[in-house]
């Protein structure tokens, strides 16, 4: 296996007047050097997401192309942009060969904030978009200026969410083999969407999809990413050479080229009357996207779409401008869009109260969707063009939850004698809400073998969300067996022809569907040949421990045994649901999003000489629907809080005046360490959707989206 070394940009914006690398070239062990002039064979890496024509016809957004070079060429738009290639017997000779390439630059004045990127004298990054706009989108419902004239109570505010890094445990590697006679490409990444990294491989290499196999193995983690330049360069190699490439990233790499997330600058209206209820609300969003924009409006019209929350206010407009900018591109991360729609939302309510003099709580109690008017319509529509309906909820039984089990009236009553000692202690709410289950159709495969070992073959890949464990529970209830016989395989495009991939917190919902129904069409179809074998009524038949059982309870058959025989039926035929073998196919696709909830409550204590916090409790309350796992839903959740303290305290992508990355090691940017972490109590409200059969709502993201939010809070309280 060969070794691939990335050339990558020390400027942030400049010129490249040459670039030789004929000494790279000469160097010992060196196979090849790529640079861009070599890739005229290879299409350019265009981002892939434009809005659903449901969603572009009613919303009218701004969308405007552009590509990106896979490696640079006569322009570096970023410090950490891919200018070249070098492989090599191992790794240390191409590290050594990498330094050898002299590339002549000619600096640029860069964009590192989207307010400079907006004045007309900007720079403009690239050119087919004539400024720095990529896309803008709007939403309004009611009518926020008469609402804003006629408030009791006006305030402005300016948040500024910074921007920070997804850091996942194992950092990104592809491994690639060419096999020339077969014209057969495998690809192993480090990906959360094998399938959609099959489709852009092939669409800019020109292969044809069934070509190609793509395998994620075991990964630690992944945070949001999707597809990445090293995705297509290293099979680009594979084929070029006609030997395996490998590339394996290191942690200083990763932090500079992993996409970035979160970065935008909310300027806010509100009109509030002097209970604390909100009647107007105005958001202008600038979302910093870096370089290219690859997910185009996901991440800002999320926060647009979940801005409002738990909250019912009934004039309210947010436009959102995402601009182009000379740092790493800007994707979706745990909680994408939605940190800072909640972020925003909460800071608005408690500077309406202390505005006003009013406890946080009750401000909270005055502006939340009353029980009685669920299923709620927010008047705006989500990313797929459908009305944004919260399914299920009760959103004052959760407030009130959290505030029983952090003991909010105690707290307020101790808060007063810590502050007579000199202690700043505090403590802080925050709602959020989550539309999961989103995205394309996931598919699944059940099969039984002679044995009667059960097989799942998932579209939807794992990376420690435990899959192994819930999507088992799911087929085991299903088919009526047992759990220690189901076995789960992921993560191959060579399992199942289509996936979706785990993302947008969806495997709960769409993988778990997908997986429910293949199983009860298996069930079906054993029940249909156990009958036939018999001669018996199928109505009367069920699945029970893993065999076919009657009215009373008898065995007719196990499923091993129908697995060995369903395929030697006489007359069998594929009309009576008897084709050969014991496995069934399915797909499911969520009509639109589920939609989770939870309330937030932190408490701290700030030193008011060093300004370190401390927090002391943390209490969540949650509602995922029906829970299949709820060890494995409060390990989700718990997760997800560590990475909103993380956000909220330390994480902090900083960049200095000519766009080099200054926290580009973990040791100055700091991610949360288990004596940062409080106890963290998980508490579940259980309100089922009605969006599929087994009422699922997601939970991969929620943790993380209210954290933030509550945590600013405690510190500001403290």
């Amino acid at each position: 296996i060969l070794e691939a070394v990335v050339k990558r940009s020390p400027h942030a914006h400049a010129l490249t007047r040459s670039i030789d690398v004929s000494a790279a070239l000469r160097a010992p062990g060196v196979v090849d050097v790529v640079t861009a002039a070599d890739l005229t064979d290879v299409g350019t890496y265009r981002p892939y997401h434009r809005s659903p024509a449901a969603f572009a016809d009613l919303l009218l957004p701004v969308e405007k192309a552009h590509d990106v070079p896979l490696l640079a060429g006569e322009r570096v738009r970023r410090v950490g942009e891919p200018i070249a290639l070098v492989v090599a017997e191992n790794r240390y000779l191409a590290e050594d060969a990498e330094r050898l390439i002299s590339i002549d630059y000619e600096p640029l004045d860069p964009v590192l904030d989207p307010e400079s990127g907006l004045h007309p004298d900007a720079p403009v990054i690239h050119d087919e978009l004539g400024n720095n706009v990529q896309s803008r989108v709007s939403v309004a419902v009611g009518d926020v200026d008469v609402a804003l004239g006629t408030a009791e109570h006006t305030a402005a505010f300016r948040f500024t969410i910074r921007r920070q890094i997804g850091s996942p445990l194992g950092t990104r590697a592809v491994l690639a083999r060419f096999d020339p006679e077969s014209d057969e490409l495998t690809v192993w990444s480090a990906t959360q969407m094998q399938h959609l990294a099959r489709k852009v491989i092939g669409g800019i290499l020109g292969l044809a999809e069934d070509r190609i196999r793509v395998i994620c193995p075991d990964m630690g983690g992944s945070f949001g990413g999707g597809v990445y330049y090293e995705d297509i360069l290293i099979p680009y190699l594979a084929r070029r050479i006609g030997r395996p490439v490998r590339w394996i990233e290191d942690r200083a790499e990763n932090l500079v080229n992993a996409r970035h997330a979160r970065d935008q600058i909310h300027d806010v209206e509100a009109g509030f009357d002097r209970r604390g209820r909100i009647l107007a609300l105005r958001d202008r969003i600038l979302v910093d996207m870096g370089i290219a924009n690859f997910y185009g409006l996901v991440v800002p019209y999320n926060t647009i779409s979940h801005l409002r929350s738990q909250y019912r206010i009934d004039n309210y407009e947010a436009e959102a401008t995402c601009v182009i900018t000379n740092k790493t591109p800007n994707a979706p991360a745990r909680g994408a869009g939605r940190v800072t729609a909640a972020f925003v939302i909460e800071r608005v309510l408690e500077r309406v109260a202390r505005r006003l003099d009013l406890d946080p709580a009750e401000v909270r109690r005055i502006n939340l969707i009353p029980s009685d008017a669920m299923p709620f319509d927010t008047g705006v529509p989500y990313r797929d063009g459908k009305p944004s309906v919260y399914d299920s909820g009760d959103f004052p039984a959760q407030l009130e939850m959290a505030l029983e089990a952090i003991g909010y009236e105690d707290f307020r009553t101790r808060q007063a004698g810590s502050r007579a000692e000199g202690r700043h202690v505090g403590i802080g709410i925050a709602a959020h809400m989550e539309g999961t289950g989103f995205g394309p159709p996931e598919g699944a495969i059940v099969r039984v073998d002679g044995t009667g070992a059960v097989t799942i073959l998932s579209g939807s890949n794992n990376h420690g969300q435990s899959h192994e464990t819930t999507l088992a529970q799911v087929c085991a209830d299903a088919l009526g067996v047992d759990i220690d016989s189901i076995s789960l395989r992921d993560g191959d495009t060579a399992l199942i022809s289509q996936g979706g991939g785990t993302f947008a917190s969806r495997t709960a919902v769409t993988g778990s569907m997908a997986i429910d129904g293949a199983a009860r069409k298996l069930r079906d179809k054993a029940i249909g040949i156990a009958a036939r074998i018999h001669g018996l009524d199928p109505s009367l038949l069920t699945i029970v421990d893993g065999a076919v059982r009657d009215g009373s309870g008898r065995e007719i058959m196990t499923l091993a045994e129908v697995a060995r025989t369903g395929h030697r039926i006489p007359g069998a035929d594929s009309s009576q649901g008897t084709e050969a073998g014991l496995e069934a196919i399915n797909y499911f696709a969520s009509p639109t999003v589920t939609w989770s909830s939870g309330t937030h409550i932190a408490t701290v204590e700030v030193d008011r000489d060093t300004g370190h916090v401390t927090l002391d409790r943390y209490v969540i309350v949650h509602d995922a629907g029906n829970i299949i796992n709820p060890a494995v839903v409060e390990g989700q959740i718990v997760g997800g809080v560590v990475h909103g303290i993380g956000n909220a305290l330390s994480e902090e992508a900083i960049y200095d005046e000519v766009g080099n990355l200054q926290t580009s090691s973990f040791v100055d940017y700091r991610l949360p360490r288990a004596l940062d972490v409080p106890p963290i109590e998980v508490h579940h409200q259980e309100f089922p959707t009605p969006l599929n059969e087994l009422g699922i709502k997601g939970c991969g993201e929620g943790g993380t989206v209210g954290a933030p939010a509550a945590i600013v809070n405690a510190v500001e309280d403290a």
